[in-house]
């Protein structure tokens, strides 16, 4: 063997190897990170793949007999990253459509590595023992996530989201992610169950995996992914009845629809009953309803979407641009979304992924996504008339109907990517004449000299590149997690200069990391606005916010934020320019999500510094009538209006208890309806908010004595006493005073 032909042979064999360890990043938890399960997984696979890319090319320059398989799976993938480049170029926020998320690190870039892994897939993979390797190391991690996901229903802490989870999510740190992913692992391992090149001792492992990865499917009880994998399942049953003219299949297919309209008819009459409704998992999968909250959410954020892509003529064509379907939304934001506090109203992906692609990569896009299905499905039925390859026809078909019914109620992210991809090189091998001929040397640069300094070069170039995009990405990362850490340690000095190494590096996630920054200022507990390092965090912050608006013009959610800390630098203030500069910016935030409600709060709120009360009440109103089930609007709305000496606001406070959605009014809330009712005297209502404000704060001797006065003047001198002895009991100090109270009604403590 020629010196050549051996540095060819091991480029080879460490390309396998690198693309053996890629099954494994499904697995991976940066847990100390921002998005832990997604960020660290995306990092790992881009690394390895940059690596890999590089080594290829030195490959395929001295023999292209390794170039891909120009094949029509192939054809569809390469149209379809054509497509999502295009879409990219075209976007309206191309930063974000080429690098993606910080939540989902999805994007262009990424998506191009997923594109070279399967051309290094398919170039390298060229004999049945390669992939059976793969795909038990596939099958091997999928089991290994299953398990984990078990892990979280026990109290160990090496198990994050440990604690008796009512629903597993594995290492995809979300439950439908997560069932996506072992839906292709489940009939991965059942379809190389029934293959008969299987020998007995694997056959027993494959059916364990199966067994496994369909448990843990069921205890994620995503209703989408249990509905595809049912579907996915009798398919592949009626599939490999018909295939082999099977009467056990048969009735095997029959017990399986049997078992669905069971489970239908099941659901529809004992939903409601108690003993499902003590169970969360039975309360949850059995609930068929199309009004049920998680699927009116998805139904009006698949509206705002479609809304958004009819557009204009180029957001049909080439759509919104990759990763920027929370544009879209929030144009068309649905105000039923808005509940109250910890409502769910940013959308960031579709949680359909047919209507993603439609949105953000117009029909351009979504034609080449369902193209790479309808390869997919071309070389799948072609199996079917192979007997040697009919079992595979049977169980990638079900499997991939069962991933688009899945896909139609989440997304894809990577571990769900990296699995699905392989599964398309391995039938792309499987339809392939004449898998394993000898390769004929065919050098592309036949001097070993050129070959070897190019080496040196990519061996330079690589390092540079991970750092960049991969290493950097992770040191600002963790630096903003331990921002976040010394914030909740109160370390405000160290928490800045945390967020301020993390702003430094200026890489992909810096949109996320200066809202990290104004979150921290504007939250709850948050330094006080007084005190001058402060205000100059606040002014170095604005400015970062700023940043985001100039890279992000029409996204609304920058412009809230430096509104928010605007309208704290002039809290104190009527006459101060931070609240003029606060209307600006919500304005200019209402103007591109007209319907999204916390906006009207804002603005409200800046008049309400400025002591315009007239205009703060019209803003609160309109945010009430945007959806008035939201309880939280009535109490803002009443505030305003008592503060402004309009005791009419006492009604809207009631209603904020009484809506849809309630909200229960702080205690500086029922404090001003007291002032209120104590202005019209009207001891019935300041009873009642006593006894509110003790369900709050049981601790507090104040409310049992204020309680005990309004009794009093009710006439209910019994209660007056009793709740006097209580206010005694939480702190024996008050007991001078309450004797005298007591005494003057004529009682003895």
């Amino acid at each position: 063997m020629t010196r050549q032909n051996m540095a060819e042979l091991n480029l080879a064999k460490f390309l396998r190897f690198g693309i053996y360890l890629t099954v494994f990043v499904p697995l991976i938890i940066f847990k100390d990170f921002i998005s832990p399960f997604h960020f660290g997984k995306v990092l790992v696979f881009r690394s390895i793949i940059e690596v890999l890319g590089v080594i290829y090319l030195l490959l395929i320059l001295q023999n292209k007999s390794y170039l891909p398989r120009l094949d029509k799976i192939f054809w569809s993938f390469l149209l379809f990253v054509l497509a999502f480049t295009v879409a990219t170029i075209t976007s309206v926020i191309p930063y974000q459509s080429f690098w993606g998320t910080l939540e989902r690190m999805g994007g262009l870039w990424t998506f191009w590595h997923y594109f070279l892994f399967y051309i290094i897939l398919t170039s390298i993979l060229t004999k049945g023992e390669h992939w059976q390797k793969l795909l038990n190391l596939t099958i091997f991690a999928g089991v290994l996530s299953a398990f984990y996901g078990f892990g979280q229903k026990t109290s160990i802490e090496f198990f994050v989201g440990s604690g008796d989870r009512a629903r597993i999510f594995g290492t995809l740190g979300n439950a439908a992610l997560f069932a996506g992913y072992q839906i292709l692992i489940a009939f991965l391992a059942l379809t190389m169950y029934f293959s008969s090149k299987i020998n007995h001792k694997h056959k027993t492992w494959y059916l364990s995996a199966f067994i496994l990865n369909s448990i843990a499917i069921l205890m994620t009880a995503v209703r989408g992914s249990l509905l595809g994998y049912a579907v996915g399942i009798i398919i592949f049953t009626f599939l490999w009845a018909r295939q082999n003219k099977s009467h056990f299949g048969n009735l095997i297919l029959k017990i399986l629809i049997g078992s669905v309209i069971f489970w239908s008819v099941f659901s529809i009459i004992f939903n409601d009953s108690s003993f499902v409704k003590k169970s969360g998992y039975l309360s949850r999968v059995t609930n068929l309803s199309l009004t049920a909250t998680t699927v009116q959410t998805r139904f009006w954020a698949w509206q705002a979407g479609f809304k958004g892509w009819i557009e204009s003529p180029k957001t049909i064509l080439v759509g919104w641009g990759p990763e920027n379907f929370n544009i879209p939304f929030s144009r068309h934001f649905n105000p039923k979304f808005f509940r109250g506090p910890g409502a769910e109203t940013l959308f960031d992906r579709a949680h359909n992924m047919f209507i993603e692609v439609m949105v953000t990569m117009g029909i351009i896009g979504l034609l080449a996504y369902l193209n790479v299905f309808i390869a997919l499905f071309g070389s799948l039925r072609k199996f079917l008339k192979e007997h040697d390859l009919a079992v595979y026809g049977i169980g990638f078909i079900s499997a991939t109907v069962a991933y688009m019914i899945h896909n139609s109620f989440i997304f894809d992210t990577s571990a769900n990517f990296v699995v699905f991809f392989t599964i398309l090189g391995f039938v792309s091998y499987l339809g392939t004449k004449d898998k394993e001929e000898p390769r004929v040397a065919k050098p592309i640069i036949k001097n070993i000299s050129t070959i070897g300094v190019l080496g040196v070069l990519f061996a330079f170039f690589v390092p540079v590149l991970i750092y960049k995009t991969n290493i950097l990405p992770a040191k600002a990362n963790y630096a903003t997690t331990r921002a976040i850490v010394r914030s909740w340690a109160g370390d405000f000095n160290g928490s800045v200069e945390k967020y301020r190494e993390a702003l430094s590096y200026d890489v992909p996630g810096k949109y996320e990391y200066r809202h990290r920054l104004a979150q921290y200022l504007v939250g709850v507990g948050g330094p006080s606005v007084k005190e001058e390092k402060v205000r100059e965090v606040y002014k170095f912050t604005m400015a970062e916010v700023e940043k985001n608006i100039k890279e992000n013009p029409i996204d609304y959610l920058p412009y809230l934020y430096i509104s928010r800390l605007n309208i704290l630098l002039g809290k104190d203030d009527t006459e101060s320019p931070y609240n003029d500069a606060a209307l600006g910016y919500s304005m200019k935030a209402l103007e591109l999500s007209p319907a999204f409600v916390r906006t009207y709060y804002e603005i409200a709120q800046a008049y309400l510094n400025k002591k315009d009360y007239s205009n703060a009440i019209k803003y609160f109103q309109e945010a009430t009538d945007l959806n008035p089930k939201a309880g939280i609007s009535h109490a803002y709305l009443g505030a305003a209006k008592i503060e402004s000496g309009d005791l009419g606001g006492a009604e809207d406070l009631e209603r904020a208890l009484n809506a849809e959605y309630p909200y229960y009014p702080r205690e500086v809330d029922f404090q001003r309806l007291i002032s209120a009712y104590l202005k019209t005297n009207d001891f019935g209502r300041i009873a009642w908010i006593y006894e509110q404000l003790i369900i709050i704060n049981p601790n507090e001797p104040q409310y049992y004595a204020s309680l005990a006065t309004a009794y009093a003047n009710l006439g209910r001198i019994d209660d007056a006493v009793e709740t006097a002895r209580k206010a005694v009991q939480v702190d024996p100090s008050f007991r001078g005073d309450a004797e005298v109270f007591v005494k003057s009604l004529g009682r003895e403590l």
